[in-house]
């Protein structure tokens, strides 16, 4: 089986429900879409959805590394040499990881389809299904209500709530959503590196009573020796985001004492499937929970994360509703959502039709 074609293209995506979290408000995201065919008539497809104020990468960076020309060395390739493509990658693409991923995405759906089987069952499933959770960005009071009650409504068991513009205002709204959904609906928050270290334990200390499941990356990710400061029982319920990029912060993070007790793996950031299995698997050696998260992303993109997710036996939590506000994709299937739960479909890959 060889590599035949490439061919990569660049579109803007609307959300139908625009946000705000702490450094930037979103009501639209590009996106970049890789395809591989190969001389036996298959075609893999990926996505990237970069991120600068997380990894540093453009969109004007991310679109010059996925040029044609720029992968004209897959050609006659065999993508069953997967980990040395995939190794390959990381060198040609080494400040890319959204560019990285999107022809990592490609090459593993190809693979998958090539032995006829899902993605998840290639890489060893560990689950069936997991719930996720869907997010709520920074609003009032009554719209985070509001957005609340129509979440569960849908069935959602899990709501995460973007924090960190006035740690006031946050205790209030919390507070309230607790009050409206009562004890059953799962909440975690996502300050988005909004507080300080003070900050962070007031927070702690007046959310006692809110059952908050787990902090998402509530300090500047650069700074590891405040998390580390932090009482045991505090860090336990830390996911790592944008501190953890890639296997090389993983093992920083879990250097004595811990920085935290919950890593949240995105494609996006530490350049696709491969990458990320190398975070899981120390997370799973370490004892490390894993959270698999996303951004704004296409289905084609969330569903090759939510494979991932579910070969992976540390994997405890999902966030991956990325794909759930776009006002229209290129694609559809992928994965199936029903009263929270993502499940992948047995079709071979990552399941995934073209529209």
């Amino acid at each position: 089986m060889k590599i035949t074609g490439i061919s990569t293209r660049s579109e803007d995506f609307e959300l139908t429900r625009p946000y705000t979290i702490t450094f930037r408000s979103i009501d639209d995201v590009q996106m970049s879409f890789v395809e591989i065919t190969t001389d036996n008539g298959l075609t893999g497809i990926g996505c990237a959805s970069p991120e600068a104020m997380v990894t540093g990468e453009t969109r004007e960076a991310c679109n010059a590394a996925l040029q044609e020309d720029a992968l004209s060395w897959l050609r006659g390739r065999d993508p069953r040499t997967l980990p040395a493509l995939c190794r390959e990658l990381g060198m040609n693409m080494p400040k890319t990881p959204a560019a990285r991923a999107a022809v990592d995405i490609a090459l593993h759906d190809l693979l998958s389809q090539h032995l006829g089987l899902p993605l998840v069952e290639v890489l060893g499933r560990a689950h069936q299904s997991l719930p996720t959770s869907i997010t709520i960005g920074i609003k009032p009071v009554d719209e985070t209500v509001e957005e609340a009650d129509e979440y569960v409504g849908r069935g959602f068991k899990i709501l995460k709530v973007k924090l960190g513009h006035s740690l006031d205002e946050d205790l209030a709204r919390l507070a309230s959503l607790r009050e409206r959904i009562g004890k059953n609906i799962g909440i975690r928050v996502d300050p988005n590196q909004g507080y300080s270290g003070e900050q962070l334990r007031t927070f702690v200390d007046h959310t006692r009573e809110l059952n908050i499941e787990f902090l998402e990356q509530p300090m500047a990710a650069n700074d590891i020796d405040a998390m580390r400061a932090l009482p045991e029982s505090v860090r336990a319920r830390l996911a790592a985001d944008e501190t953890l990029l890639g296997a090389r912060d993983a093992l920083t993070l879990i250097e004595p004492p811990r920085a935290c007790g919950i890593f949240n793996i995105k494609l996006m950031k530490c350049g696709g499937v491969r990458a990320a299995g190398k975070i899981a698997d120390i997370a799973d050696t370490a004892g490390i929970e894993l959270m698999w998260g996303c951004m704004d992303e296409s289905i084609v993109s969330i569903s090759a994360a939510l494979h991932a997710a579910l070969a992976s036996p540390a994997t405890r939590y999902l966030d991956l509703d990325g794909s759930l506000d776009l006002a229209r994709d290129v694609v559809e299937g992928g994965f199936v959502l029903e009263d929270g739960y993502m499940r992948t479909t047995d079709a071979p890959g990552l399941g995934v039709r073209r529209l």
